[in-house]
């Protein structure tokens, strides 16, 4: 567990600069360019109709305070009515500002529920000092969580993973755990009883950066135990930074690639029947070994979610 962090002062009205800042040009193209993402996942995956009540789980950091502002606002312009609960776990890390989130969510009305168990506690006496608690952490957290949305009536748990999220993920489990697998827009839980939706899979972490600057949103410093440093994700998140700065396009078509996938072409016989291969066999792709290398097209426009959103493309 690493130190408490220090207290926050509460919540204070935005200064002229800020509320300025928020009337720009370029911080109006930056939030519609996030609320339009956002709309496109949804839309993409289905993640959420009429009826639904999301539970949107806050942190209190950038993501998903971000992840709230962009569902309260296509709320707003949405054809069809969806309930937004804000949820956060007070997991009773010493110095934790409790006052904090609270304050926020009655400053800008949404309903609210604030969960309080100190898995705190339990991960101190389980796990040696010195070794990593963020998979006791998240255990404890994710069982918790499951519980509160039943107990709401949540039909979509929405969390704040965005595309940088995803992208490294993958390359963690490549590397260290020998599969293609990453964290999915939408699933289901292992009990079969709640939906996960990411609806910022879209968004960019710098962009997410941007606007949290901009909105001034009240961040509670992530140094707690659920946060550790991880130095294999670090080391990844370096690498693909490197990567967008030395080769512009390539995070880009990274993402792309992970709604691509022909079986075919890779080497799990459970998603292909390799076994069974013949000559009459229908590929997707069949032997493209001496094909010339095709460019990228540019990505057709997804079909926004709920058509009548009407965000400005700018």
């Amino acid at each position: 567990m690493s130190a408490a962090p220090a207290p926050l002062e509460t919540l204070a009205p935005a200064a002229e600069d800020e509320v300025e800042v928020r009337h720009s040009n370029t911080f109006l193209r930056l939030k519609k360019k996030l609320e339009r993402s956002v709309g496109e996942a949804i839309g993409d995956y289905n993640m959420i109709g009429d009826g639904d009540t999301v539970m949107v789980c806050i942190s209190g950091g950038k993501d998903s305070y971000t992840l709230l502002s962009c569902l309260l606002a296509l709320r707003e312009r949405a054809p069809v009515n969806f309930r937004i609960v804000a949820m956060n776990l007070d997991q009773k890390q010493p110095g934790f500002p409790d006052h904090i989130l609270p304050a926020y969510f009655e400053s800008i009305g949404v309903e609210y529920r604030i969960v309080t168990e100190d898995t705190y506690s339990i991960v101190k006496d389980k796990i040696p000092e010195g070794k990593t608690t963020c998979s006791l952490c998240s255990r404890l957290r994710r069982g918790i969580i499951y519980r509160t949305a039943k107990e709401i009536g949540a039909t979509r748990i929405a969390l704040g993973h965005h595309r940088d999220d995803i992208l490294e993920t993958l390359f963690l489990n490549m590397f260290f755990g020998g599969k293609i697998k990453t964290m999915p827009p939408k699933l289901v839980s292992d009990d079969g009883n709640h939906v996960v939706i990411r609806p910022l899979a879209y968004c960019t972490e710098a962009d997410i950066a941007r606007f949290a600057r901009a909105m001034d949103f009240p961040i509670i410093p992530c140094n707690l135990c659920g946060s550790q440093e991880n130095a294999q994700r670090k080391q990844i998140k370096a690498m693909l930074q490197g990567w967008s700065r030395e080769f512009p396009g390539r995070i880009e078509s990274l993402a792309t690639s992970l709604k691509n996938v022909v079986p075919s072409h890779l080497a799990d016989p459970r998603l292909f029947d390799f076994v069974g291969l013949t000559q009459q066999t229908k590929v997707e792709e069949g032997d493209t070994a001496f094909d010339p290398v095709e460019l990228p097209k540019p990505a057709a426009q997804a079909v926004q979610f709920l058509s009548s959103l009407d965000i400005d493309r700018q």
